[in-house]
This record gives C-alpha cells, sequence and structure tokens, in this order.
C-alpha cells in the first residue's frame, strides 16, 4: 500500500497527536491509517505501509479495539482479519472522549468523592477539602456538560459550537462595553 506524500503527513502527524490524546505514537498512525482508508485494511498491509513489526501492528490493533475506535471485517475466502475506523469522524471524537472520560475522569471523581466522605481532622484538612470539593464540583460540572454533549447528533452539536463562538464574541463585546466610562448623569 502506496501513501501518498498528503496521506504520509497525515498519519505521520496523527502519530504525534496520539500521544497527546491517550495512545501511542504507533496507534495513532494506525488509527490515521484506518480512517483515511477507503477500504477495510489487514495487519500485513498496515505494517507495510507505516514500515512497522506485525507484532506492533497486532498490539496496537487490539488497542483500537478496546478503546473502540475500530471495526473488525471479514472477506469472503479470506481468513485474515481486516480493519476499519468505526464511524464518522465525529463519531470517532465522541467515542475518543467517552473512552477518555471513562479512564480519567470517572476514576477521579470517584476518588474525591471518597475523600470529601472523610471528616477532616484539624483546620489545614478542612481548607484542603474546601479545596478538593471546589476541583469536585468543577468535574461534576464538566462531566455532565459532556454527557449532554455526548448525547447531541452532529447537527446539533455543529449548531451549538457555532454559537458558541458567536456567545465569545458577543462576551467580549459586553466586556469592552462594560469597561468605557458611561457619560455622567445630567442633573
Amino acid at each position: 500500500m502506496n501513501l501518498s506524500s498528503q496521506a504520509q503527513a497525515f498519519v505521520l502527524h496523527f502519530g504525534e497527536m496520539g500521544s497527546r490524546w491517550g495512545f501511542n505514537r504507533t496507534v495513532g498512525q494506525m488509527f490515521a491509517l484506518l480512517t483515511i482508508h477507503s477500504e477495510p485494511v489487514n495487519a500485513d498491509q498496515l505494517a507495510e505501509a507505516l514500515k512497522i513489526s506485525r507484532g506492533n501492528v497486532s498490539m496496537g490493533l487490539k488497542e483500537l479495539q478496546a478503546w473502540r475506535l475500530i471495526e473488525l471485517h471479514h472477506q469472503p475466502g479470506d481468513r485474515k482479519d481486516y480493519f476499519t475506523a468505526a464511524g464518522s469522524i465525529w463519531d470517532l471524537a465522541r467515542t475518543v472522549f467517552e473512552e477518555r472520560r471513562k479512564r480519567e475522569l470517572d476514576p477521579t471523581l470517584t476518588l474525591l468523592r471518597q475523600l470529601l466522605l472523610t471528616d477532616p481532622g484539624d483546620e489545614q484538612e478542612a481548607l484542603a477539602q474546601e479545596k478538593i470539593q471546589e476541583v469536585y464540583s468543577l468535574l461534576e460540572m464538566l462531566d455532565r456538560f459532556a454527557n449532554t454533549l455526548s448525547k447531541l447528533d452532529e447537527k446539533d452539536l455543529l449548531k451549538l459550537m457555532k454559537l458558541g463562538s458567536g456567545l465569545s464574541k458577543l462576551l467580549e463585546l459586553k466586556s469592552r462595553a462594560g469597561t468605557k466610562k458611561s457619560p455622567p448623569k445630567e442633573r
């Protein structure tokens, strides 16, 4: 499988970004290739295209399946497993977000809940618990917001994103207007 220079640049960059999104560079590259490739791809094709070992591909495919980002396909008369990205770009983004939430946010909220159930032993612990409560409240609000977003369809999510960018401009204008001194009132 030959990759165009554009596809290769995308795959390489996606590999670098993968480490920031919660999986390693090779898994990011595999995911990118499966995302832009129109036909199902088998492990040998992935290894060849990315110039990585078959074992590395196998481990990466397992990780992508654990993240629910790829789908397994079979072709008649072929014993090999073939893979594609699991849905549209929006579906994939939603899945990454949900998986990160399960892996990172949920355990943090659980720990913070447990810490808040413990009565503080002294003033320093009471102050620490106040800050823990602030963190918990913020993360819980973000979690509720994320739940709401994950239930929206693509069309409504796009509307909300456009509204959000317009809202930030409106708040900026309001802020500027609030800093200007108003003329003195006449008597």
